[in-house]
């Protein structure tokens, strides 16, 4: 008993940091070697583009390519020490979940398969590469006194330096969001297991699957709802107040339509929005769950 208990304490944390952190790591590679390669998007005819918004955006890797091969293939390396499930039938979601990702980026026109096929090259390279550092990273993210700065610095610079453009594109707001949420999350994890409750199983891992009941279904329903709109409440005020300190600040006429695509709007606008909701996603919304007996 004494054994398992120490596994719990080692091993819960870093899995479930790991799940988080390293999507965002590939997402920020990725949207960088778009704007440093400039490689355009599949030219329109002969493809019909399903979508429209993300024109100004370049091409080669496909971020959600990317994305789709980060997320799934961290969860099956990191779900077995915590869940019981066999490796064998989780490979096979993995790779069904993100071909389809890969694929409806062709469908709709968004990407060629050199893009695909290039994303999810250098995808699974970073995975294999960081792979080994995992529980250390996660050891040092969830235990270091300095963890904090560096989760909000080091977002927060690369946000500022990421790559001019000499026209307005979406990818750096995007990229800003993203380090964001990896930022707010990053101090929200730290801060739980200072605070000595990080939501975990209490029994040894790994843990079965739980059965799907009514009550859990219910339950998880109940907060699905009430954290999203709490995330989407604290995204509209957050931008709001932001947004008007920033206009404030430089002296811009909130008429001006323009004027959040400029870095010194867009890049504190979004990472102080998209921080702060990280931060009570991870702290505050788990505990008020806790408080109402859905969790």
């Amino acid at each position: 008993m004494k054994q398992d208990e120490t596994r719990v304490q080692t091993q819960t944390p870093a899995q479930r940091t790991s799940a988080d952190f390293n999507p965002e790591v590939v997402m920020y590679v990725g949207q960088v070697l778009k704007d440093l390669l400039k490689l355009p998007r599949p030219l329109s005819p002969p493809v019909v583009k399903l979508e429209k918004r993300v024109n100004a955006e370049y091409g080669l890797p496909s971020t959600h390519a990317m994305a789709a091969t980060a997320i799934s293939f961290t969860f099956l390396y990191s779900a077995p020490s915590r869940i019981q499930f066999p490796f064998e039938v989780g490979l096979p979601i993995a790779v069904t979940f993100s071909s389809l990702v890969c694929l409806s980026r062709v469908y709709t026109g968004m990407h060629s398969v050199l893009d695909v096929v290039s994303g999810v090259f250098i995808s699974s390279c970073i995975l294999f590469f960081t792979f080994p550092f995992w529980d250390t990273f996660d050891h040092y993210q969830l235990t270091s006194p300095v963890s904090p700065l560096l989760a909000i610095g080091l977002p927060l610079l690369l946000s500022y330096t990421y790559p001019d453009l000499q026209h307005y594109s979406p990818t750096r707001g995007d990229t800003t969001t993203i380090l964001g949420v990896c930022a707010g999350c990053s101090v929200g994890y730290w801060a739980n297991v200072q605070l000595g409750e990080t939501f975990e199983p209490k029994e040894p891992l790994p843990v079965p699957i739980p059965e799907i009941t009514t009550a859990s279904f219910t339950f998880g329903t109940v907060r699905f709802v009430l954290g999203v709109m709490t995330l989407v409440g604290i995204r509209q005020v957050m931008r709001t107040v932001s947004l008007n300190v920033l206009y404030w600040f430089y002296k811009i006429p909130k008429s001006d339509v323009n004027a959040r695509r400029r870095k010194e709007i867009e890049v504190p606008s979004k990472f102080v929005t998209y921080t702060t909701m990280g931060i009570i996603n991870s702290i505050l919304v788990n505990r008020a769950f806790v408080y109402m007996g859905l969790l």
